[in-house]
């Protein structure tokens, strides 16, 4: 797999080049300091992920987006910016993250998994196929194994070890990791904080408290979970890519 990585900034370029060799030892990491550098390298390399400065001199971030639709076989698209005003742009360039500097090492991870998802549903649709994925998640507690649809949890919500899946007038307490259910999880549900996953189809609005905090209302439950600053951005996006 093939990375391109686009920064005028080379010290940024630099701490970015390290994360990902540390989440993708096997990838070849291609970078470019310009959108001119980036336009030829996407031509001649043709990467599976783009990772995207916007505000550079020249071709910026968003001009080297739009030109994507040339390629025979665009990349998957990350923003990776310090402004958080560009994320309804970055939605009509189909990107599938939109993540703030300084970028933390598990949002990247968090990012390159759902890349790489993308990239899978490409292929299988290419083949024909159709990708299969988890439909529940259980708990084996002192009434015995209780299972419960996917479809029916609004978020999932970290407590200590655990993680509590909520329903509409069910709860459910998990031995399971939050961010073992993101990763597998990743197209229908979205972090908003850092101890919380809600599901997108479940969303009925975003929230914007007096004291300027945001919440996300979900239907069928009272729980109106917090969505936190360096989530917003992100969460924005999902949503309007529904």
């Amino acid at each position: 797999m093939k990375i391109l990585l686009v920064d005028d900034e080379a010290l940024a370029r630099q701490r970015l080049l390290r994360l990902l060799a540390r989440l993708r030892p096997d990838a070849v990491l291609l970078e470019a300091s310009s959108g001119e550098e980036a336009l030829a390298l996407l031509v001649r390399e043709q990467p599976a992920l783009l990772l995207l400065d916007i505000r550079m001199p020249g071709i910026d971030g968003m001009e080297v987006a739009a030109r994507l639709d040339t390629l025979a076989q665009p990349p998957a698209v990350i923003f990776c910016t310090a402004y958080e005003e560009h994320a309804l742009e970055a939605l009509r360039h189909q990107a599938v993250a939109y993540l703030l500097k300084p970028v933390r090492e598990a949002e990247l991870a968090r990012a390159l998994t759902v890349a790489g998802r993308v990239n899978r549903v490409q292929l299988e649709a290419l083949d024909g196929g159709m990708p299969v994925g988890r439909t529940q998640v259980s708990s084996n507690g002192h009434r015995g194994i209780e299972a419960l649809s996917i479809a029916e949890v609004r978020c999932f919500i970290a407590e200590q070890k655990y993680v509590l899946a909520v329903a509409p007038q069910r709860e459910l307490l998990l031995q399971e990791a939050l961010k073992d259910l993101e990763s597998e999880l990743v197209d229908d549900f979205v972090r908003v904080h850092r101890n919380t996953l809600v599901a997108l189809n479940h969303v009925r609005r975003l929230r914007r408290a007096a004291d300027g905090s945001w919440f996300v209302e979900l239907d069928g439950i009272d729980q109106s979970p917090q969505v936190s600053r360096r989530h917003l951005a992100g969460v924005k996006l999902r949503l309007q890519q529904r």
